[in-house]
């Protein structure tokens, strides 16, 4: 690490924080659950309540072996020390802001300017469906934090938009870098919705197929040194990390605009209109 990146590190994480503790509950699959919120998110798609328990009921049961797995390493523990909270990196953007031009910090500057979004923003988002028994003085919690606060850099790295259907492209593409079935569950269902409503040619779930093998193809990108690609330009850090453009994507938005659909909107002008 660079004395330019460094600068972006807050203050140093315990040491002394047990790996995991063992009184985590069992991630088990509740499927009857799973499809009572997904219904009723299918209702109102802005009911963000319902998301959460869709992942309890459908969560990643191989997290806590993945997470010992890493943080049982020298550079997990390097990286945590270097890196104890993203979100304190990530909306520092005056910080970011003197790295490389070219580089992720600037990509995911522009991003979350313009989407108007912020990494402490999804944290409060996501905190007001946590309950108090769900919070674990671990080292786990560091690296469940990390699922948390990449979402956005997936976007960017990944080249899906926060339209509808880039939106069920990076679900599939995070389901294999962090496979709670939630992700794919949600990807999928939401991909249906899309073709089911628009009646459209467009290759939807081909696109969400494509997004899943990329995220395949990626190294996890929670075990990632975030400072470290924060500083490479984006090109190379996408070689780095073999994602390739999305080319089902981006043929679905394509298709769309030739109709005159905005896949912002995914409805035609006149439609919109009423």
């Amino acid at each position: 690490m660079n004395m330019q990146t460094a600068t972006l590190a807050p203050a140093a994480v315990a040491d002394d924080l047990p790996l995991l503790l063992a009184t985590r509950p069992k991630p088990r699959y509740n499927f009857p659950k799973a499809l009572h919120h997904f219904r009723e998110l299918i209702k109102d798609k802005e009911n963000t309540a319902e998301v959460a328990p869709i992942f309890e009921a459908l969560p990643w049961r191989g997290a806590y072996d993945a997470a010992v797995a890493f943080l049982s390493t020298e550079r997990a523990q390097a990286i945590r020390a270097s890196e104890p909270s993203l979100v304190a990196i990530l909306d520092d953007h005056a910080a970011l802001r003197k790295l490389p031009k070219g580089s992720l910090a600037h990509a995911y500057c522009d991003f979350m300017e313009r989407e108007g979004l912020s990494a402490q923003g999804l944290v409060d988002e996501l905190d007001k469906y946590r309950r108090p028994d769900q919070y674990f003085n671990d080292q786990a919690d560091w690296y469940f934090r990390r699922v948390r606060d990449t979402h956005d850099l997936m976007h960017i790295l990944s080249g899906f938009g926060r339209d509808a259907l880039g939106e069920q492209c990076v679900l599939a593409f995070t389901y294999s870098q962090q496979p709670a079935l939630a992700h794919l569950f949600l990807g999928y269902a939401g991909a249906y919705e899309i073709k089911r409503r628009m009646k459209t040619k467009a290759p939807i779930f081909g696109a969400v197929r494509e997004a899943q093998r990329m995220g395949k193809a990626c190294p996890r990108l929670i075990e990632q040194p975030i400072l470290e690609l924060l500083a490479t330009p984006i090109d190379e850090l996408r070689a780095r990390l073999n994602i390739k453009p999305p080319v089902l994507y981006k043929q679905a938005h394509a298709m769309w605009r030739a109709q005159g659909i905005d896949p912002y909107h995914l409805l035609p002008p006149e439609k919109r209109a009423a």
